[in-house]
């Protein structure tokens, strides 16, 4: 189901694909999904979206059918989110992401802020779905992910200050 009511104008994937994911604010969604996040606040804090955007947006991932909701409070009435088949898909882009981002977007001398390992063999992965060390294919759940301790305090930080600013 796409979540806006233009009619698909291309048959280029790229742009059919921009149309579910080409935003800032889908993709770190997914990335927190990925990360074991399945709550509104939580992806908040991580995402540092507004409330509002984030509700945009989860509408959106839902209507897209790349995410699920699930009720797990009825008093009052919250859900959590999960990952469809189709958004588990969107996972190898993701990964790419990082790996990019791990290689171009950091300055010198910055350690890694997220490392994926291959959990039979111990070896780190790629942005492929082959482990370059084994030459097992791999999937999301044969993989382990580790935070740096850099970007593990960053997290820590914002949850704490979204729990100040809920004073």
């Amino acid at each position: 189901m796409r979540r806006n009511a233009k009619p698909v104008t291309t048959n280029c994937p790229i742009a059919r694909s921009v149309e579910v994911v080409g935003d800032k604010w889908s993709v770190l969604i997914l990335r927190e999904l990925y990360l074991g996040a399945t709550r509104f606040e939580e992806i908040q804090i991580q995402t540092e979206a507004t409330p509002q955007m984030l509700a945009t947006r989860l509408k959106a991932l839902e209507a897209d059918g790349m995410i699920e909701r699930h009720p797990y409070s009825e008093r009052p009435l919250r859900y959590e989110y999960r990952l469809t088949p189709k958004g588990n898909a969107f996972y190898p882009v993701v990964q790419a992401l990082r790996v990019w981002g791990e290689t171009w977007c950091k300055s010198r001398g910055e350690d890694f802020a997220v490392k994926v390992t291959h959990r039979a063999c111990g070896h780190e992965v790629g942005p492929g779905s082959v482990c370059p060390a084994c030459g097992t294919t791999v999937d999301r759940s044969d993989l382990e992910v580790s935070l740096s301790p850099g970007f593990e305090r960053e997290r820590e930080a914002r949850r704490i200050a979204f729990k100040e600013g809920k004073r």
